[in-house]
């Protein structure tokens, strides 16, 4: 009896619900949507005003969604849609070399911001001054940017993986380091000629003119135990390729060096990596190299993160413009950087 009492009042109500709605439809249809729907579900217009590096992609369809699932995103490059765009991206080389500029001479529409991006290290950033008071946005791999966008993070795995299976074996050299832009004055520098006296580093690069092709990449670091990700600039969160990809996804235990210990430890799962700023001298890393080395079951130990997780990389700046309209709603609706440069060089 209580049943069907409820059977009944379920169907009354959903009943009345149908009603309603066929009853608001034609009013929405006539007079337009209310106006929080619509700003919950139009598009959102990234304009990029030129390509990083004089690189560009295709940006047919809708792009951010069919590549990256993210919805109501419009990413476009046509200068002529500025008056229409919510966000216009800058990137900044281009900016500081002079090859582009910024528009000054067009109205800015009201609400729309600019955003400043680049991936480059502050000693690399140029003079930076001259971008007083104009930015409302940063896209940078720093975590405290308003868009972050590093070269690569960690995702979970859907299910955990077999630790054995993922230690590469075919182990044939202590420690290695990649290197094109080889500079005196540079730390890793001096840290990597103080280390090759305690211990074998076997260097591939256009420095010592053994460049290694992409296809060989991966495979020569994997059959390295440890390898070198030394950073050119010890700057907050600056944290690269070199560490993604060549360390985690070449299959070497990567020895660090960059920004401070804690930077690393923000991105990366904790026995994942070793810091040079973990020991007291370079010889007693040295020692702790070649300790892991004789010890697999220790080595191993620097490999069981990949049961839980695993590495991403971002390569494709249409992903990280895209990222711009998964967070739209969020962003501070007017805020300035009134000094970018100091905001670079924290």
């Amino acid at each position: 009896m209580g049943h069907n009492i409820k059977k009944t009042l379920l169907a009354l109500m959903k009943k009345r619900c149908l009603l309603s709605f066929l009853f608001i439809l034609p009013l929405c249809l006539l007079n337009g949507w209310p106006s929080g729907f619509q700003a919950i579900n139009r598009n959102v217009t990234i304009l990029l005003w030129h390509w990083p590096f004089g690189r560009s992609f295709s940006l047919k369809d809708d792009v951010c969604w069919d590549l990256y699932s993210i919805p109501h995103c419009r990413l476009v490059d046509q200068r002529s849609l500025y008056p229409t765009a919510d966000v216009v991206v800058f990137h900044n080389r281009e900016l500081v070399k002079g090859s582009q500029k910024l528009p000054f001479d067009l109205p800015r529409p009201q609400g729309q911001r600019w955003a400043w991006m680049s991936l480059e290290a502050p000693i690399h950033s140029g003079n930076l001054q001259q971008f007083a008071n104009i930015f409302n946005l940063t896209m940078t791999y720093r975590r405290d940017a308003d868009i972050t966008i590093p070269y690569g993070k960690f995702l979970p795995k859907e299910a955990e993986g077999s630790l054995v299976d993922d230690i590469p074996l075919n182990k044939s050299s202590l420690v290695c380091w990649v290197v094109s832009n080889y500079k005196r004055r540079h730390k890793r520098t001096k840290v990597y000629n103080e280390l090759k006296t305690i211990v074998p580093v076997k260097v591939y690069g256009r420095w010592t003119k053994t460049r290694l092709s992409s296809r060989d990449l991966l495979p020569t670091i994997s059959r390295c135990y440890f390898y070198l990700a030394f950073e050119n600039a010890s700057a907050k969160d600056y944290i690269t390729e070199k560490l993604w990809r060549n360390a985690y996804q070449g299959g070497a235990v990567p020895v660090v060096l960059g920004p401070p210990l804690n930077d690393y430890k923000g991105v990366s799962p904790p026995n994942s990596f070793i810091h040079v700023d973990e020991f007291a001298s370079l010889k007693d890393l040295g020692k702790y190299l070649q300790q892991l080395m004789e010890d697999k079951k220790l080595y191993s130990e620097y490999f069981k993160w990949k049961q839980k997780w695993r590495v991403k990389l971002y390569t494709d700046w249409r992903e990280r413009l895209c990222k711009i309209c998964s967070q739209y709603r969020s962003l501070p609706p007017q805020k300035v950087y009134s000094d970018l440069e100091a905001w670079v060089n924290n």
